[in-house]
């Protein structure tokens, strides 16, 4: 039964609230507990019981740790580092370009310090050097290190690695899904290769690398020795978490929180100043860290100097750390202008041929490999659907992926490759990337739609909005936003509560920035409650809201505290929205 009679939205979807046995629980949960009403029925949407609700509510670190030895051969390369440290070796830490890499390597390089050793970076270029390791990288490398430690990559490097010189070992901690055979190596830790149990394989490569900083502290304290608070490494585990869009499960869960709890410290130099620089006054939140600090983390690997980010997150001087803040400012603004300019392209090409198919893909010549992935990911929220973007130099491609929750993309990706319908490609769950030829695109689209089919599943928010419950204007307090934002954090696998206002007048609507649209609404005892739709106006949703000729209409999206000249005030963030006289 559609929530509030709405079949058919303003953008065309389904409203789905809660079923009866979330009432149910709910009920439950606010009596017992006495929560208020939202927040228990937020809670019963995530199945929590009335007795499991503090609990859920003040997760510990203590209680969630998984035993790092979960992971097979985390001991062995707990060993392999140690004695790294102890015989003061030649180390040089190899990170992928993104956040999740960049967070994995400051995570070594703190660590390292901790113990007056000084490793080495090295982050490839994305463009000139594509993603993992290369054999020239490799030979190079290895000719100057003992140790070389490959941070979320490296897991599918297998004839890179079969370069290394002799007498350099390679460490690999990552997270992307194995093939049947590791490559050549002295350790992988991987909770997604073939022989592990799939228990953690939730976890990014920042999750595997503090898993694997902990066994190095037992193994220490063991031998009487000292090591690193890692507690204080959680603001980079917590980032790299979020900004890779792991779900947030499990030890993922308290990393985060605990992280978000570190972060709001500002004692890592690096995302100090970043967060100064990007007017982040407040306490950060999930949201944070996934839209505004990930995204101009990752900039410089999209865009110049892939070891930016990782720069500045081991930074210990505050003018370093100011040139590097802007630079990558600089790098992220050129980020959005080619991005915008690929996506409308990529818009251009998604026509009524793709309306019925699995996959939303595209492809064009001279499209910036450094921005395809974050387009695949509009395309994705745009279509609800998997999206693979592509940018071709010459005959040969690169292109990235983004999934939705129920078809597994690395794995997909990984079967072309196998099937010879790409050159290379691999990832996880939700996100892949691939290298082709223009010979090979159609065919290999076509095969990808093909394995989605058979996978049979359905990503539900295409048609679909679901809601936790009504709210009115009168009842929204900042402590009420607070206490629902305790029920996460919210991203991958759990959705931010989302609410319905109905019945309400549109008093003020205006087009601010680009495309988005802010919205004063009011209620029938006067009460009023400013909101912001973002990209209104790349759907029909903000030109419909502007000329709504004084009806009233259903609102849905989620709460969000609106900071301005040093005040507080609650304020909707809009998702859709829907006429009741059309009902």
């Amino acid at each position: 039964m559609a929530f509030l009679g709405v079949h058919n939205s303003i953008t065309g979807r389904k409203w789905i609230g809660p079923n009866d046995e979330q009432h149910r629980r709910a009920e439950a949960i606010s009596q017992i507990t006495g929560q208020k009403p939202p927040v228990a029925s937020v809670l019963a949407r995530l199945a929590i019981s009335p007795e499991n609700v503090d609990t859920y509510l003040n997760p510990l670190i203590k209680n969630l740790l998984p035993d790092p030895k979960q992971l097979l051969d985390v001991s062995k390369a707990a060993e392999r580092l140690i004695r790294a440290l102890d015989h003061r070796e030649r180390i040089v830490i190899f990170a992928d370009y993104d956040v999740d890499g960049a967070t994995s390597g400051a995570m070594l390089v703190s660590w390292y310090r901790f113990f007056n050793l000084e490793p080495d970076i090295y982050v490839p270029d994305r463009i000139k050097e594509g993603y993992g390791p290369n054999e020239q990288s490799m030979k190079a490398l290895s000719s100057k290190n003992d140790l070389i430690i490959c941070v979320d990559c490296g897991t599918m490097g297998h004839e890179a690695l079969e370069t290394v010189n002799e007498g350099c070992d390679v460490i690999i901690l990552d997270h992307h899904l194995g093939s049947e055979v590791d490559p050549k190596c002295h350790t992988i830790v991987n909770p997604n290769r073939q022989v592990e149990s799939g228990n953690l394989s939730y976890l990014c490569a920042a999750g595997v690398v503090f898993l694997s900083l902990v066994e190095c502290g037992r193994q220490l304290k063991n031998s009487g020795k000292s090591s690193p608070n890692l507690m204080d490494y959680l603001d980079l585990v917590a980032l790299g978490t979020v900004a890779d869009v792991a779900p947030l499960v499990g030890a993922n869960r308290a990393f985060v929180l605990q992280g978000l709890k570190i972060l709001s410290k500002r004692q890592r130099l690096g995302l100090k100043v970043l967060m100064d620089k990007s007017a982040l006054n407040s306490s950060p939140t999930s949201y944070h860290l996934g839209y505004l600090l990930g995204p101009k983390l990752n900039a410089p690997g999209r865009m110049g100097p892939a070891d930016l980010a990782l720069r500045l997150l081991c930074s210990e001087s505050v003018p370093e750390a100011n040139e590097l803040c802007e630079q990558i400012e600089e790098y992220n603004i050129k980020r959005k202008e080619i991005e915008n300019i690929v996506r409308e392209e990529a818009l251009a090409q998604i026509d009524k041929n793709q309306s019925e198919e699995t996959i939303t893909w595209a492809a064009g010549d001279g499209w910036n490999p450094g921005v395809v992935g974050i387009v695949a990911s509009r395309l994705k929220d745009k279509f609800s659907k998997p999206a693979i973007v592509l940018g071709f130099n010459g005959d040969q491609g690169k292109g990235s992926g983004r999934s939705v929750a129920g078809f597994d993309l690395g794995f997909a990706i990984q079967r072309l490759q196998h099937e010879g319908l790409i050159q290379k490609g691999g990832g996880h769950k939700m996100a892949a990337g691939l290298s082709l030829t223009k010979e090979q695109l159609n065919p290999a689209m076509s095969r990808l739609c093909e394995l989605a089919k058979k996978e049979e599943f359905m990503n539900s928010e295409a048609q679909e909005v679901l809601v936790d419950g009504v709210l009115f204007i009168g009842g929204v307090k900042i402590d009420l936003i607070e206490e629902l934002e305790s029920c996460g954090p919210f991203g991958s696998a759990i959705r931010e509560p989302k609410f319905a206002f109905c019945d309400v007048s549109l008093s003020f609507t205006k087009r601010v920035g680009e495309n988005h649209l802010k919205v004063r609404f009011s209620d029938d005892s006067g009460k009023t409650m400013d909101a912001i739709c973002f990209r209104a106006f790349e759907g029909n949703l903000g030109q419909a809201l502007i000329e709504h000729g004084g009806k009233k209409a259903h609102l849905i999206g989620k709460l969000d505290v609106n900071h301005w000249q040093g005040r507080k005030s609650p304020q909707l963030i809009i998702e859709d929205a829907a006429w009741p006289e059309e009902l």
